[in-house]
């Protein structure tokens, strides 16, 4: 089998990981692979901002809106779908360009995830019913009596990981810190990196470009898309129906708020999010180069002759 090789770039929403992805995949004869969490829904190919047909004709693209929004997908199984792309990349001699703004995705595929078990979803309803009526301060001091280790890591207004936690306790009999120990071997090595690098515009920067883009959405049909998963009456707790963009226009669609704020509370809640994600950036991959722009990036890897060596300075 031929060697693994990847090229990771993450970076906040709007900041034009797709067209960096796309680039770098073309110039090195590979493929791109999504590594954000909402990205991997059918329904929501415009409120997501899923790669245009511009960036899908330089190169091949994969888990890209494959599930459907009425399934609870997980970072478990990106990693099983990550590690059926790899076996077939590796095999052609294929890079990889995974893309995306989901931390988590990123470490679990570089550094191993733990094996959770499967929780009935009725114990998972009880206890968001829970914390919907009491709050997470509430439920945190009930997970403090049951599970006093796993509560010392979770913050108090941490209601899903709360939740998650007592869900799992209920469940099995065990602490999830307990199964959170026995972590997977990570599916790519840092042997197998070619490069990696962060995308982080000015704040104002990305600011104005996400504003830009969810306009540019409403044009194309954002509200219409929002429409068909409504009619679809799913699960409000699904992550589908959480992504951004879809309880802001829906409130609209049903009578509650006028499109104009809804347009600015989704504005306000992408702002946030891309805060949260710089923020992690920043955190939890210090090593990661970073780059203002895609071009940039493009003119980095360019530099290097497509061969970018792990933590070189941009």
């Amino acid at each position: 089998m031929t060697r693994l090789r990847v090229v990771l770039i993450a970076g906040p929403t709007a900041s034009g990981k797709s067209l960096a992805a796309a680039r770098v995949a073309a110039a090195l004869g590979g493929i791109v692979v999504n590594a954000d969490a909402m990205q991997v829904y059918r329904d929501l190919h415009i409120v997501t901002a899923q790669p245009e047909p511009d960036d899908l004709a330089l190169a091949p693209h994969h888990l890209f809106g494959h599930v459907d929004g009425a399934e609870r997908y997980s970072v478990g199984r990106w990693l099983v779908d990550v590690g059926l792309v790899l076996k077939t990349a590796a095999r052609r001699g294929q890079p990889v360009v995974f893309a995306g703004g989901t931390g988590l995705y990123f470490k679990a595929l570089c550094e191993g995830l733990a094996e959770m078990p499967a929780v009935p979803a009725q114990i998972e309803r009880r206890w968001r019913r829970v914390l919907k009526e009491d709050g997470p301060w509430a439920l945190h001091g009930v997970l403090m009596a049951r599970d006093p280790d796993a509560a010392d890591g979770i913050d108090t207004n941490d209601g899903q990981r709360i939740v998650r936690a007592l869900a799992v306790h209920e469940a099995t009999g065990k602490s999830i810190r307990k199964w959170q120990s026995a972590a997977t071997k990570p599916l790519v090595r840092p042997a197998d990196v070619l490069a990696k690098a962060a995308l982080m515009p000015p704040r104002e920067d990305l600011y104005d470009r996400i504003e830009r883009r969810f306009d540019t959405m409403l044009a194309r049909g954002a509200l219409d898309e929002v429409a068909a998963l409504l009619a679809r009456r799913l699960d409000l707790d699904l992550p589908v129906m959480k992504a951004i963009g879809v309880p802001e226009l829906a409130r609209h669609l049903t009578g509650a708020v006028s499109i104009e704020d809804a347009i600015a509370k989704a504005k306000t809640a992408s702002r946030r999010y891309a805060k949260r994600q710089m923020t992690w950036i920043r955190g939890q991959m210090t090593d990661w180069p970073v780059h203002a722009a895609p071009d940039e990036l493009i003119q980095a890897f360019d530099r290097a002759g497509g061969d970018w060596v792990i933590g070189d300075a941009p």
